[in-house]
């Protein structure tokens, strides 16, 4: 039908409009602005669900459904392109986004000005950058996102805030310079910015141009390289999502698997079947820089003491797992790492969440302290307890609640059953053993790189989190009860209950994966939906 096309552009403009509208709402009408902005985010919520079953609801067909705005015809109108993939990220962002904007309500919503509208101009950049069909508007969409990112990173204050907000500021600012050099560089060659558009001119390259093409790329990847938190661009981020507001740090998650889908999407399309001699370019890269993440990230989870600096260093794991799946170019592993993407982003933001209500249970500088005496000991230990002292410890309900989310958040990060971490590593795994989607039937020496680290930053997470869960719950130097409410701890259980439903429909959700992977390895459907009957003319 129709109508339907027109909802794709319902998730860049109903946040455009609640954002605008609430600009007009004075700042102390905490409640008006409040509702205005779960409502929105709600209904954002509601037509992704949407997207998703009609992006699935051709079966196997494998055709992108695409809208012109003003009807132009393409490659020259701005292009929206609704796929398996797009509608899955668009769906984890608002699951994302009412979660993290629940838990704002408390205080931090109204910790400094226009948070509201801030929000609501990220989930405009975000739901523009997983929907536009074009590298300009792809640009426009990812500076409206940074521009957003700024103004919530630095809210609420604070001189650490404020420090590695100006480094998260001048770090992206540098991206986007990259960004429009790459953009400007491959226009240049191929004189089109539309994605499918370039997937059908890419091939058609003279070998002359070949290298400024190329460069190009390089350029253009390197920029999303930064905001996926590749090592070493990526050592802007453990600090900055560390100094983030709560809620803020948990919808930065998604941030990064930003870079990481327009990598994927782009290497594919425009690198893939589609681009002759050209095909595979910058898998490579991906894939070593990919473990390079990984062996850093892990290196950093156990050294971590504060649990924001290693809910910061396991978001950069997801991410090297991530790119490292997206390098080996593997079908399989594909399907795997978006499950992946999708259990490790609620993980890590209900981790960022978590930490703001555990350490209102804990004294400043409690790490350190723990620390020192692992080192020095402690001299309530050399005395010795009177035989009678009653033993066991009464544990609050507030603790227990968080004791025994702090213990899913672990499972899910180290990928241990029963949780989705689990079939989500398992599914990459099993993808690379899979010998019906290796070229020679071998399994390439990087394919077993990539399998120790998973591995082993699966141990390294399981350390870490049990060794900071041993200092918070277990032998805390004061027990302190803290003050936690229903509105604080819903979306945190919410996420970690959609983990739980996540591996009871792991059938279902590897199947859909797996049909988005099969689209993304043959992008002529892409193609096709988005030029339709002007693709000879494209060709030409």
């Amino acid at each position: 039908m129709d109508w339907e096309r027109h909802l794709l552009v319902v998730p860049i403009l109903l946040p455009l409009a609640a954002g605008a509208a609430l600009l007009l709402v004075e700042e102390v009408r905490h409640t008006l602005k409040a509702t205005i902005s779960m409502a929105a985010t709600l209904a954002l919520l509601v037509v992704a669900i949407v997207l998703l079953r009609m992006a699935d609801g051709n079966g196997g067909d494998a055709q992108s459904m695409s809208y012109a705005v003003a009807s132009w015809p393409a490659p020259f109108a701005i292009v929206l392109v609704l796929d398996r993939l797009s509608a899955l990220m668009l769906v984890t962002t608002a699951i994302l986004a009412l979660a993290a904007l629940a838990f704002s309500l408390t205080r931090w919503d109204r910790a400094g000005p226009h948070f509201h509208s801030l929000f609501q101009f990220l989930l405009m950049g975000l739901g523009g950058a997983f929907l536009t069909g074009d590298l300009f508007n792809l640009f426009v969409f990812f500076e409206v996102t940074l521009a957003a990112s700024y103004g919530l990173l630095l809210h609420g204050s604070g001189s650490f805030r404020v420090r590695s907000g100006l480094h998260y500021i001048a770090i992206n600012l540098a991206a986007s310079l990259l960004f429009l050099i790459g953009v400007s560089l491959i226009y240049g060659v191929t004189g089109t910015l539309n994605m499918a558009d370039l997937a059908v001119r890419i091939g058609q390259v003279s070998a002359d141009d070949r290298m400024l093409l190329q460069a190009g790329a390089g350029i253009l990847g390197v920029a999303f390289l930064v905001k996926a938190g590749m090592w070493p661009l990526g050592l802007w981020l453990p600090p900055a999502y560390m100094a983030a507001a709560a809620p803020v740090g948990a919808v930065f998650v998604i941030l990064t698997k930003v870079g990481v889908y327009v990598l994927l999407r782009l290497s594919l399309l425009l690198f893939g079947g589609l681009s002759g001699d050209m095909a595979g370019f910058g898998n490579m890269a991906l894939l070593w820089g990919g473990l390079a993440t990984l062996a850093f990230a892990t290196s950093g989870v156990l050294a971590s003491q504060a649990m924001g600096r290693l809910a910061g260093y396991s978001v950069l794991i997801s991410s090297g797992t991530l790119l490292a799946a997206v390098g080996m170019g593997n079908i399989a592993v594909v399907s795997g790492a978006l499950f992946y993407l999708v259990s490790s982003t609620f993980a890590a933001a209900a981790f960022f969440m978590l930490i703001e209500l555990v350490e209102r249970a804990r004294e400043p500088g409690a790490d350190l302290l723990a620390v020192t005496m692992e080192a020095y000991g402690d001299e309530r230990e050399e005395t010795e307890e009177p035989e009678d002292e009653e033993i066991g410890v009464v544990m609050p309900g507030a603790l227990a609640v968080l004791g025994v989310s702090f213990g899913c958040i672990a499972l899910l990060l180290a990928g241990l059953p029963p949780l989705s971490g689990f079939v989500a590593k398992f599914a990459i795994l099993k993808g690379m053993l899979d010998g019906n989607s290796l070229a020679d039937g071998e399994i390439p020496v990087g394919a077993w790189i990539v399998m120790a680290l998973v591995i082993l930053s699966g141990l390294a997470a399981l350390v870490a989190m049990m060794r900071t869960g041993i200092r918070t719950f277990w032998a805390p130097l004061e027990t302190v009860v803290p003050r936690v409410l229903v509105i604080e701890m819903a979306p945190i259980l919410t996420l970690i209950g959609l983990c739980f439903a996540m591996t009871f429909s792991g059938g279902t959700l590897i199947r859909y994966t797996d049909a988005a992977s099969r689209a993304l390895h043959e992008p002529a459907g892409y193609v096709q939906g988005v030029l339709g009957d002007n693709r000879e003319k494209a060709d030409r």
